[in-house]
């Protein structure tokens, strides 16, 4: 059968680092309040002009690096985001552009969180279809665009950056040994609009408006939502907690994180956490801490990865693939 399988990683972070010391400056926040309740201690922002088309493209420009490929070698481009330049064009677009790519299509997709996992969902349908050969998946954000700088129970949470994976199609024997993604699961559901969202867009103020978050009613689902596409992903492959090799959950919280993998009996071992240096950067999380963990060594060839997200809307989703 015909799969996909990751050739290539990157990632980008603006350079400005905001430690929780100088977030406490600005708002009545501490380092131990931050620290306590979510686990981060820093992430960047991006700095004045620079934009998530930039971010990504970056990102995009390293994973090409990390896979030994040209710009003209990719056929479909995918991003994930919340937060994009204009209302249109696509991020995606201006991504090919930025590459020079002239052929094939680039679009974005609107999950929120889980914007990658989407987006590689997505990506692989259309490779494993025949229709294209190699993609390049990106999760890229500049949510401090979008926080209300005055309410601290959600700007110490959230950080810019973007991260990408090549894609590309391969003919597989078909058995939960492939290289490749052996599974993805994805669930919506829009009754739950108000407790994370962003109260502007361009037909309802006609301004970007600020996100909003109740942060309880959000923990209380997440677990139950991450660990139900998961099972999803251990019954489709045969896989379980303990035959994966890692865990890769999006970065909204180590709490969420930690209490995710106690529930599903996956060791603390192989969960990879970069929640502390980064903050939640939405559908650029899981790429940054996947390039993250290949680039120091810890996920390597042949070895099995589980990634998981969960998004305004809501959106979650789970993907199970051996690198």
């Amino acid at each position: 059968m015909r799969r996909s399988r990751i050739v290539g990683v990157g990632s980008y972070l603006p350079a400005n680092r905001v430690t929780n010391e100088d977030l406490a400056k600005r708002v009545d926040t501490s380092d131990e309040w931050i620290t306590q309740r979510t686990g981060i201690k820093a992430r960047h922002v991006a700095a004045t002009g620079e934009t998530t088309s930039m971010l990504a493209t970056k990102a995009a420009t390293r994973a090409l690096e990390h896979a030994g490929l040209k710009a003209s070698d990719i056929d479909l481009i995918i991003v994930g985001t919340a937060t994009p330049d204009f209302t249109f064009p696509a991020v995606a677009t201006q991504v090919q552009a930025n590459l020079g790519i002239t052929h094939g299509v680039a679009f974005d997709v609107a999950a929120v969180c889980s914007g990658f996992v989407f987006a590689l969902a997505t990506a692989d349908r259309f490779l494993t279809s025949g229709a294209n050969k190699r993609a390049l998946v990106i999760g890229a954000e500049t949510f401090s665009r979008i926080l209300d700088w005055t309410d601290r129970t959600t700007c110490v949470l959230f950080g810019d950056g973007a991260g990408a994976v090549v894609l590309e199609a391969y003919d597989a024997a078909g058995t939960p040994d492939d290289q490749g993604i052996l599974t993805t699961h994805l669930r919506s559901d829009g009754r739950h609009r108000e407790k994370l969202y962003v109260d502007g867009g361009p037909s309802t103020t006609g301004t970007v408006g600020h996100l909003r978050m109740e942060g309880r009613e959000v923990f209380k689902h997440a677990v139950g939502m991450i660990t139900d596409v998961i099972h999803d992903a251990f019954a489709a492959t045969g896989y379980s907690a303990g035959t994966i090799d890692w865990f890769v959950p999006h970065q909204a919280n180590r709490r969420i994180i930690t209490a995710s993998a106690d529930k599903l009996g996956i060791a603390p071992e192989k969960v990879v956490l970069t929640v502390q240096d980064h903050g939640n950067t939405s559908a650029a999380s899981i790429p940054l801490a996947l390039d993250t963990a290949i680039r120091d060594g810890r996920i390597r060839k042949g070895q099995v990865v589980l990634i998981e997200a969960m998004g305004g809307g809501f959106t979650w989703g789970s993907a199970l693939f051996r690198l």
